[in-house]
């Protein structure tokens, strides 16, 4: 582990490549990833009480994720955060539990993001999401480990892309104007992760010694 604590978050719309920088980071810095998204399907299929209420819509989103918020950071150094938080009461139920160091946000233009969400197949029991245009099964069609079908979200389908990227715009611009304002937004724009990665790494590395360099990434 890295010998410094890292309170850090990635914002981006749907598509943008959120996890994949997070899991850039992790390995460059020696930081633990979490992923909103990946702890939900975990402890849903590990029958948790707070997020059976979650799956039943019993209560909002943004006070069911603050209750599991505080297992994660009393389990690890809180690293790279992706997917939270989404909105204003997620950006204020975070602040009661931790401060941040820093917030990266990925600024990807509107047609690239479309481009890469109708074309992102899933497994749905693990989350791995693959691309067909750059980032494809081995075999068309199945998960590379696991050999079972691959689907294409509702949300994912060309049709509902655009009404998907609206409503992120639209909540995430108050948690953005709410971190540009302490200070520690910093925004990185482009439509290639592997262009923007290095810029976010040698800012991470001013914050924090790395533990693997930008050319073993």
């Amino acid at each position: 582990m890295a010998s410094k604590l890292l309170r850090a978050v990635v914002l981006g719309p749907p598509g943008s490549g959120k996890g994949t920088v997070c899991e850039r980071i992790a390995r460059s810095f020696g930081l633990q990833h979490l992923s909103s998204g990946q702890f939900l399907r975990e402890n849903l299929r590990g029958g948790s009480v707070v997020l059976q209420l979650w799956a039943c819509g019993v209560g909002g989103f943004d006070s069911i994720t603050a209750a599991f918020l505080p297992l994660t950071t009393a389990s690890f150094c809180f690293g790279a955060c992706a997917g939270f938080p989404r909105t204003l009461g997620q950006a204020k139920a975070l602040d009661r539990i931790c401060e941040l160091d820093l917030v990266i946000s990925l600024n990807i233009p509107f047609e690239t993001l479309k481009d890469r969400l109708s074309a992102r197949w899933v497994h749905p029991a693990s989350g791995r999401v693959y691309n067909m245009d750059f980032n494809p099964p081995h075999v068309h069609g199945v998960d590379d480990l696991t050999g079972e079908p691959l689907v294409q979200r509702e949300d994912d389908k060309p049709e509902a892309v655009a009404a998907r990227l609206r409503k992120y715009k639209d909540a995430a611009k108050p948690v953005i104007e709410l971190y540009k304002s302490r200070g520690i937004l910093h925004s990185f724009s482009g439509t290639e992760t592997n262009k923007i990665w290095p810029y976010v790494y040698t800012l991470l590395s001013s914050k924090i010694p790395p533990v693997v360099s930008d050319e073993e990434n």
